[in-house]
């Protein structure tokens, strides 16, 4: 894009906006960039003079990003003119199916490339939900992990969109993940860009401890990526995240697997202080298991991964504990 003068990057979404060209006027959304944001720092296509008689495009009667300006046509895969409908209709229980659930987006490729470094068999699917980045498309991640052939299918819940199923929410998401795209394993996590502001309860991760819930009440198998760290500066992230304690203490009714990996006494220490005194340990079953191979497992796959802007070698025990959970699932599916 050219702003008086100054090229600048912007992202168009076609499904929103229509296609785009050289020499289109558009309008954009400057937000991130004048907010100095890291993760969607960069300008957004609002308006296109060039489509100004774009017609509605898809099918579905269901809108996502309702009541603003923007909100999209979908078909969802439960209502009534989708061919899916009386799989709901139908349902009865999840089947112990396995769902990983993690917090980040940054959880995603990691476990991906472990559950496939041990078995390239495995299939597996995708749920994002929205309390990151909506459209799917802005994740490059998602785009790689498909282009590979690491990620069969995905679906995109409450007002996510772009994924191969539509879904209105995380319970009929998991539905579909299981009924209709049958999968061996399903992993959940946010788009790209949690929310926090430093308290206790105001982060979008928070949605974890409620998905722990969605599964069990549907008869599903809920595995927990828990969020650890011991290179993050700020205090309350360091050994778990004080974003898993809370979600794992309080904030899920019901319980779930949370796989630890093994690391040193130290680090192990802290780790296991952290659990005691929340009684994390009394309500969920905790699992402690090697992580080691996470590196060799990515790399395999061409896989340049950070969180937080730190790789392998900068946070070694984030990594250490997806691949802590892909070891633990692809040996428990076999």
């Amino acid at each position: 894009m050219d702003i008086n003068g100054c090229k600048a990057l912007a992202i168009n979404y076609s499904d929103l906006t229509g296609s785009i060209k050289v020499g289109d006027i558009v309008i954009l959304n400057t937000t991130a960039v004048e907010l100095s944001l890291g993760t969607g720092g960069c300008h957004f296509v609002i308006f296109n003079y060039s489509n100004e008689s774009k017609e509605l495009e898809g099918k579905g009667h269901i809108m996502k990003l309702r009541y603003t300006p923007q909100q999209i046509r979908c078909l969802a895969a439960e209502e009534e003119d989708s061919p899916y409908h009386n799989v709901f209709k139908d349902f009865k229980s999840l089947d112990n199916h396995t769902y990983i659930i993690g917090s980040l987006h940054s959880m995603l490729a990691p476990t991906v490339a472990m559950l496939k470094w041990f078995n390239k068999d495995i299939k597996i699917n995708y749920i994002m939900t929205d309390g990151g980045s909506l459209p799917i498309y802005f994740s490059k991640t998602v785009k790689s992990l498909k282009t590979k052939n690491l990620v069969d299918n995905t679906i995109t819940i409450g007002h996510a969109f772009g994924g191969d199923l539509e879904c209105t929410n995380i319970y009929t998401g998991l539905i579909a993940a299981k009924e209709i795209l049958k999968g061996d394993v399903t992993i959940i996590t946010m788009g790209p860009g949690i929310v926090g502001t430093g308290t206790k309860y105001g982060f979008s991760g928070i949605e974890q401890g409620q998905i722990i819930d969605a599964v069990n009440t549907l008869g599903g198998n809920p595995i927990v990526i828990p969020r650890i760290s011991f290179k993050d500066t700020r205090e309350r992230h360091m050994g778990i995240s004080h974003h898993t304690r809370t979600v794992l203490s309080e904030i899920a009714k019901t319980s779930g697997k949370v796989i630890i990996p093994t690391l040193d006494e130290y680090r192990l220490n802290i780790i296991n202080e952290q659990i005691e005194n929340l009684n994390i340990h009394k309500r969920h079953k905790v699992i402690y298991e090697e992580g080691d191979d996470i590196l060799k497992a990515m790399n395999n796959f061409n896989l340049a991964i950070t969180t937080m802007g730190r790789g392998y070698e900068e946070d070694k025990e984030f990594f250490l504990t997806l691949g802590a959970v892909g070891n633990y699932v692809a040996k428990m599916l076999k």
